[in-house]
């Protein structure tokens, strides 16, 4: 059997009635005591002094394009192994503080050792023959093609004996940059291969975000020139230093990618961070509410609105993008000249608290 359901937008102004029938129940519960039977009816009294309000109106705002992105640092690097071995020593974790250089890792590069060892011992052989070949062209015994061919035999082992020498030199894995170890991709006593990731280490003092534009927006993006980078999670907006938006798009998405870069030392500010990239492409004129006046129930986004008599009224709106400041612009709900309650938390204990006295 199918059962008849309500339009979203019904459903949810039901939803605010039955919150404020269970309100008002819950308060005439807890405020049962003995009262004047004969009394049947009340006005209304004035809600608790000490609500905080704004008048609602409208203020000039950035007008802006905002896609989703993500931080990244600046400047980061992986360090691989360039020799193969064990991992017999790890010297730095995630999170430790690395200065340009300074040991982090060691691997055992014996088999790398014996390498540059017999690399050695033919140096040395060809160095003999040449020295010896040369003397004897020098007496007439042998023809200077011999002469030529022991002296790039010679040369020859000259650069094997430096590779192998250079290739035991990265058993000792250091760090390419000053910064702090992000990420440690091997355990003590793994097998490191050529190639192989060992260690990622970024310097915290730049960070940028990374955003995914549409090709539409491209010429609307560039001739704005400016942005602001908004942290959801910590309410954080910060003006972006730079604006770099890369030449090509992406064949699979269609999708320019865009860099914001972000002030140095920006405190709180890590790789892999959500970010809002919001370009700036002019201004205008907003309804907006701060973000802590909104009251988020299920299905449920509404402001308390303070009526002529003092009193708290839960107001359903619609909300739009948040602007500039962290503040949140409403569609719909609220018009310019209310006055909307800051704190819907003091503002529901208020209105529970009316409740209770007019029973």
């Amino acid at each position: 059997m199918n059962i008849p359901t309500l339009p979203s937008f019904r459903r949810s102004q039901l939803l605010i009635a039955l919150l404020a029938g269970v309100g008002l129940a819950a308060a005439g519960v807890m405020a049962q005591a003995p009262a004047d039977k004969t009394a049947t009816a009340h006005a209304a009294p004035a809600a608790p002094a000490g609500l905080e309000t704004e008048v609602a109106q409208q203020r000039e705002v950035d007008l802006s394009y905002a896609a989703e992105a993500v931080v990244e640092a600046v400047r980061q690097a992986t360090v691989a192994a360039q020799v193969q071995g064990r991992v017999v020593e790890v010297r730095a974790d995630a999170g430790a503080q690395v200065t340009l250089g300074q040991p982090l890792m060691r691997i055992d590069a014996r088999e790398a050792g014996e390498n540059a060892a017999a690399a050695q011992a033919q140096l040395v052989q060809a160095k003999a023959q040449y020295e010896r070949t040369r003397n004897l062209v020098a007496q007439k015994f042998m023809s200077q093609a011999a002469l030529d061919q022991a002296e790039a035999a010679y040369k020859a082992a000259q650069a094997a004996a430096g590779a192998s020498g250079a290739t035991l030199s990265h058993a000792l894995v250091t760090a390419p940059i000053a910064g702090i170890v992000s990420e440690r991709h091997t355990e003590l006593g793994e097998m490191a291969a050529p190639g192989k990731p060992l260690i990622t280490v970024f310097d915290p003092k730049g960070m940028r975000v990374i955003a995914s534009v549409p090709q539409f927006k491209l010429a609307e993006i560039r001739k704005a020139g400016k942005a602001r980078v908004e942290f959801p999670e910590s309410g954080l907006w910060v003006d972006a230093t730079r604006v770099e938006i890369l030449p090509a798009a992406d064949p699979r998405s269609h999708t320019i990618t865009a860099r914001l870069y972000l002030p140095e030392n920006l405190a709180g500010v890590i790789p892999g961070m959500a970010a809002r990239a919001h370009f700036v492409a002019g201004q205008g004129a907003k309804l907006t509410v701060p973000p802590g006046a909104v009251l988020r129930r299920g299905e449920v986004t509404g402001v308390y609105v303070v009526d002529d008599k003092n009193t708290p009224h839960l107001r359903q709106v619609r909300l739009g993008e948040a602007v500039a400041g962290g503040r949140l612009e409403v569609l719909s709900g609220i018009r310019p000249g209310d006055k909307v309650v800051l704190d819907p938390v003091k503002a529901g204990i208020a209105l529970k608290q009316s409740a209770a006295t007019a029973k």
